[in-house]
C-alpha cells in the first residue's frame, strides 16, 4: 500500500472542504480513505490525515492574520500592563483557555481515538447524533435572538472560551465535527453565529497545529512519500482558504440546517452500506 499523488489530491480536497464546515473532516477522511482502499486503522494513514491539516492551519493563519496579530498584541500588552487590558485581551484568553481541554483529552485519549473510534459505525452514529445537537442549538439561538439576547464579539468571556473548549473535546470522536461542536456551543450561549464561527476558527489553530505536528511521527515515508504529503498539504491549504471565506459569508445569512440535513443523509447512507455488508467498518 503506497499513497499515490491522486490519493493525496483527493484527501487534500476532502480535508480542505470539510475541516471548517460542520460536517466532520475526520469522518469524511475516514470514509474517503476506505473508498481509496487505505487501512483506516493504520497509524501511518491516521498520521497522514492529521498532518495534511497543516494546510488548513496555514489557510486560517493567512485569512485571519490581522485578527491574530491584533489579539496577540492585546494579550502581550495586557500581561505587561493591566491598565491597557481591553476586550481583545479577554478574547485572546478565551481562545487560549478554550484550546487547552482538547489538547489534554486528545493526548491522553489518542490510543482510543486512533484505534477503536476509527470505525465507520462510529462515524455514522456521530454524524447523526450530533446533528440533533446542532438542530437544538439553532432553536435555542433563535429564541435568544427573538428575546434580544444575542451576544456579539465584545460580549465573549473567558468562561465562554472554556465552555467551547470543553465541547470541542467531543469532536475527537470521528463524525462529530470540531467546528460543528464549537459553533453549536456558541449558539447555545447566544453568541452571534458569525462570531461563534470565527471563534471556532481561532480555536482550530492550536488544536490542529498540535495534531498535525504530533501526527508527523507516525508517517512512514515508505508508504506515504514526501511528494504526496506535500501535495496533500498544499491542496488542503488552497481548498480550506476558499472554504473559510465561503462559510463566513454563508453563516451571516443562513442557519446550520443545510449542514444538518447533509449530515443526517450521509450518516443514514453509511449505516445502510455498512449494514448491508457492502463496506467494512474498519
Amino acid at each position: 500500500m503506497e499513497l499515490s499523488y491522486l490519493d493525496a489530491v483527493i484527501l487534500g480536497i476532502v480535508e480542505g472542504l470539510t475541516e471548517y464546515l460542520p460536517v466532520s473532516s475526520t469522518g469524511h477522511l475516514t470514509i474517503t480513505e476506505k473508498l481509496l482502499g487505505l487501512r483506516i486503522d493504520n497509524p501511518t494513514v491516521t498520521g497522514y490525515t492529521a498532518t495534511i491539516q497543516i494546510g488548513a492551519i496555514a489557510a486560517t493563519l493567512l485569512y485571519f492574520w490581522k485578527d491574530i496579530v491584533r489579539l496577540l498584541k492585546a494579550w502581550v500588552s495586557g500581561l505587561r500592563d493591566a491598565s491597557v487590558r481591553n476586550h481583545d485581551y479577554t478574547l485572546a484568553w478565551a481562545v487560549i483557555a478554550g484550546s487547552i481541554p482538547v489538547g489534554i483529552v486528545g493526548f491522553f485519549g489518542r490510543h482510543l481515538i486512533e484505534g477503536p473510534l476509527r470505525s465507520l459505525w462510529v462515524v455514522a452514529a456521530a454524524l447523526i447524533v450530533w446533528s440533533f445537537a446542532m438542530w437544538f442549538a439553532e432553536i435555542v439561538y433563535g429564541r435568544r435572538v427573538a428575546a434580544g439576547q444575542e451576544r456579539g464579539e465584545d460580549d465573549v468571556t473567558i468562561r465562554d472560551g472554556v465552555i467551547l473548549g470543553l465541547v470541542q473535546c467531543l469532536s475527537l470522536v470521528p463524525g462529530v465535527s470540531r467546528s460543528g461542536a464549537t459553533i453549536s456551543a456558541g449558539l447555545f450561549a447566544g453568541i452571534n453565529r458569525v462570531v461563534a464561527t470565527r471563534l471556532s476558527f481561532f480555536m482550530a489553530i492550536p488544536a490542529l497545529t498540535a495534531a498535525g505536528l504530533f501526527g508527523l511521527k507516525d508517517v512512514d515515508t515508505a508508504i506515504i512519500p514526501i511528494g504526496p504529503m506535500i501535495v496533500g498539504v498544499v491542496v488542503s491549504f488552497v481548498v480550506a482558504y476558499a472554504s473559510i471565506a465561503w462559510l463566513l459569508r454563508f453563516v451571516a445569512h443562513n442557519s446550520l440546517r443545510a449542514f444538518i440535513f447533509y449530515r443526517l443523509a450521509i450518516g443514514a447512507i453509511l449505516m445502510v452500506v455498512l449494514g448491508a455488508g457492502w463496506m467494512a467498518a474498519t
